[in-house]
């Protein structure tokens, strides 16, 4: 076993890393940008080393500066955990040449395997069944060929990351020019490949494990068909959907397509199966790296896949063969993420407040957070996994969502309330799965009302606030008990003017409690309890900012530049697109600008035809949420 491992990642899964080799005694190097100085897999690695500024390129895509962290620290061995370097055979080859080990598959399986239509090709020639498609330079052609609906994909990477659907093929040529700048930014190529689409699928993936010396077994499927925009959202092991034969059948497809590119270590081949007929399976393509979803796979089987990747990249021999793998109980996963439901999920940012995060009793959360942490817009989104197990999938569904109702994250809006009313949707319990149910019952599942009871912990926050601290002496005008002179008012007469995504005059008419973390509030006899800390509230996985407000301040903002005429930000990150210019004539729904964050595009369309009378930002202009990018003056037909 190695000594020294540098952990060339960040966030949840550099942690998750940390943890397995402090487990086995070996010291963990962590990295880390600018921005991530004081970031928990910093604090909780036994050393760690400064890579360069905030942008990817200058930290954890940089390989010249990984390198020389690991000869700083004496590390005789690389994790690239997942996501940045872990897929790049470059990477890998470099670490060889420096004479580091690796923690994952050879540099020519990576390289193969990360080619998706060279992986089509060789897993085909070896017996394993693929989705029928085409590639450039006839990409267009292709997707003709094959009719609609088709299925645009990055040759060079995964994660759904310039994956488009289409079902339109005249809008063709502009989806196929989206997804190849949504893939050159994410993987620095933009080949692409298209494939038929196979309606109401059902996304089953089997994890691999292989050695040095031979040796291939699978350890089960993972279902994964809760995705929104083609990203996992939900994972589940095992999938309710396969019998015993076809489980077989796909772990023995998986195992050959493993041994087809030469593999070795934890990896996962993806299928598509086709809901009515599960036996009707299609090779997808394969991740050469740990997965985002192993945690369910390590719970039903007992094994430590990190562990497992170390053992395997030291030498070590599998200790069994596919008779030694037993599968039990039922894990699922759900992927707590930086974005804002009730804002279409656009991206959010900003400080974390207060933190809860489950763990115990069945419930695990696997997490790069701590109080403090600022979540900004350069990396992914993802900021923790919430996973449950139980002996059913009944128990493990119930675990979960009463885990996601205790996960609390303030100063960040997140989707885990989304997700816990996912894991109640009937289809959901029932095992009736597909990649669009999601997309189907998003319109339900976004909660979009602000509860009554919200306003009065927001209010009974401010009254708190209010209140004279100390034992000095206290202006009597001040202090919120209606005191004036000629008689008493009543506290309850109090009104706030506060927002949550509407203006409200809120005056307070229910008993409460407040203290640091914590306000109650009991209106009509029913009690209700929230996490609090700074303007934020939240409970069961839904959490609401809620600040004053003003309407002067309101009136005069509608006036200038907030009006009907300005284009603002819809999340914060980086202009990568300026279509127009100051003076440009625009059409009603029209294409302006490209605002990405986190690894995803917002197009700002004009809201009516129009002048460009202002223009604020360029391609490469950092903004944040709500900051003006440009203002359209109406046509005269549209004033």
């Amino acid at each position: 076993m190695f000594d020294t491992v540098l952990v060339a990642n960040r966030g949840e899964i550099a942690v998750r890393v940390i943890r397995t080799l402090r487990a086995l005694g070996v010291r963990s190097v962590a990295v880390f940008s600018d921005a991530d100085a004081d970031a928990r897999h910093v604090r909780e690695a036994d050393t760690a080393v400064r890579l360069g500024p905030a942008p990817a390129s200058e930290s954890y895509l940089s390989v010249e500066r990984l390198l020389e962290a690991a000869a700083r620290t004496g590390a005789q061995a690389v994790h690239p955990g997942y996501g940045f370097l872990a897929e790049n055979a470059g990477f890998a080859r470099a670490c060889a040449d420096a004479g580091l080990v690796f923690i994952g598959p050879p540099a020519d399986a990576i390289a193969l395997m990360g080619d998706k239509i060279r992986a089509k090709e060789t897993v085909q020639a070896a017996g394993v069944p693929v989705v029928p498609g085409g590639r450039d330079p006839e990409l267009a052609e292709a997707a003709r060929a094959l009719g609609a609906p088709v299925l645009l994909k990055p040759s060079a990477g995964g994660g759904g990351k310039g994956m488009r659907l289409v079902r339109d093929l005249t809008v063709l040529e502009e989806e196929i020019a989206a997804a190849r700048r949504e893939a050159r930014a994410s993987f620095g190529d933009d080949t692409l490949l298209v494939e038929r689409w196979v309606d109401r699928p059902r996304h089953i993936e089997i994890q691999v494990l292989a050695d040095g010396h031979g040796n291939v077994i699978h350890l089960g499927e993972r279902e994964c068909s809760l995705q929104r925009r083609h990203q996992k959202i939900i994972e589940e092991a095992p999938s309710v959907l396969l019998d015993e034969a076809t489980r077989a059948s796909m772990g023995e497809a998986a195992v050959e397509a493993a041994r087809s590119c030469g593999y070795r270590g934890a990896g996962t081949v993806e299928f598509i199966v086709p809901g009515d007929d599960p036996s009707s399976y299609y090779f997808m393509e394969m991740n050469t790296r740990l997965q985002v979803e192993h945690p369910v796979t390590e719970l039903i089987t007992g094994l430590d896949l990190v562990e497992w990747q170390l053992r395997v990249a030291a030498g070590e021999r599998l200790p069994y063969g596919q008779e030694g793998v037993s599968l039990r109980g039922h894990a699922i996963e759900a992927r707590v993420c930086a974005e804002d439901p009730a804002r279409g999920f656009l991206p959010s940012g900003g400080t974390v407040l207060r933190l809860v995060e489950p763990q115990g009793d069945g419930v695990r959360t696997d997490s790069g957070l701590s109080e403090g942490t600022e979540v900004g817009s350069l990396y992914d989104p993802m900021l923790s996994k919430v996973i449950a197990y139980g002996p059913d999938r009944e128990t493990a569904l119930r675990r979960l969502r009463a885990a996601l109702a205790e996960t609390v994250t303030l100063g960040v809006q997140t989707n885990a309330g989304f997700l816990r009313r996912l894991l109640a949707h009937p289809d959901v319990v029932k095992g009736e799965l597909d990649t669009g149910l999601v997309e189907r019952a998003v319109d339900d599942l976004v909660r979009t009302d602000v509860p009554e009871e919200v306003y009065e912990a927001a209010a009974a926050v401010r009254l708190d606030g209010l209140r004279p601290r100390g034992d000095g002496w206290t202006d009597p005008f001040s202090v919120p008990s209606g005191w004036r002179l000629g008689g008493a008012g009543f506290t309850k007469s109090v009104g706030f003017p506060l927002r949550v995504q509407d203006p409200v005059e809120y005056v307070p008419r229910g008993a409460h409690t407040v203290n640091d973390h914590q306000v109650t509030v009991t209106l009509d006899g029913v009690r209700h309890t929230f996490h609090r800390a700074g303007d934020w509230v939240g409970r069961d996985g839904d959490a609401w900012q809620v600040r004053d407000h003003d309407p002067v301040a309101a009136s005069l903002s509608r006036s200038g530049h907030a009006g009907a005429d300005s284009l603002t930000a819809p999340m914060p990150g980086t202009v990568t697109v300026v279509k127009v210019a100051v003076g440009d004539e625009v059409a009603a729904g029209q294409s302006l600008l490209v605002v990405e964050a986190m690894k995803m595009e917002h197009v700002i369309s004009a809201p009516h035809a129009g002048t460009v009378a202002e223009l604020d930002v360029t391609p490469g202009t950092t903004v944040a949420m709500d900051q003006v990018l440009a203002v359209i003056t109406p046509a005269e037909e549209e004033k």
